[in-house]
């Protein structure tokens, strides 16, 4: 029988490859344990929001159990190496933003990634208070049927255009360029 997998290779097996990214998001999240004692969440206890689209969120939904899919993993891409989880149970929550000092001219990748695995937490990530609330708990929404397309859509994102209830994909946006 095998060893079990670290937390690092579950990451990598999910991610499909390592990188410097994904280590960072595998530090964010123990900084986010050690910060707030969260465990793997089965439904919306603990929830993040990633201020980037980056491989570090691959490690967010493995290592955390936050998914978009279940509501309690939200992308808010402002480009920023940042990461802010909440637990509900507690009523607290820590923005982690990476340091880009930290980032050293002439190493790396594999360099790179091997000092954010092993640096102290506290020299990767500035730890904040959150920017925002946390998010109300994911709700569910009936269907509506677009009356061009003929496809369903959640009730929230139709829109009447024409007197007819259409999707986003179907909406004619109107902007006059302000």
């Amino acid at each position: 029988m095998s060893e079990p997998l670290t937390a690092w290779e579950r990451c990598v097996e999910f991610h499909g490859h390592a990188c410097p990214g994904l280590a960072i998001g595998v530090r964010a999240c123990e900084a986010a344990k050690e910060k707030l004692g969260i465990t793997f969440a089965r439904d919306e206890e603990v929830v993040c929001i990633a201020e980037n689209d980056a491989c570090g969120v691959d490690a967010v939904q493995v290592l955390t159990g936050c998914s978009i899919g279940k509501g309690n993993l939200i992308l808010r891409n402002t480009g920023k190496m940042a990461f802010t989880f909440f637990c509900r149970a507690r009523n607290s929550g820590v923005r982690l933003v990476f340091k880009r000092p930290f980032a050293r001219e002439g190493v790396d990748r594999e360099a790179m990634q091997q000092l954010i695995l092993s640096a102290q937490l506290a020299e990767l990530f500035d730890c904040k208070e959150p920017v925002h609330a946390p998010p109300v708990r994911a709700r569910l929404f009936a269907s509506v049927v677009c009356e061009q397309c003929g496809e369903s859509c959640a009730e929230h994102t139709a829109r009447l255009q024409g007197g007819k209830k259409v999707c986003l994909d179907c909406f004619a946006d109107y902007s006059r360029g302000w």
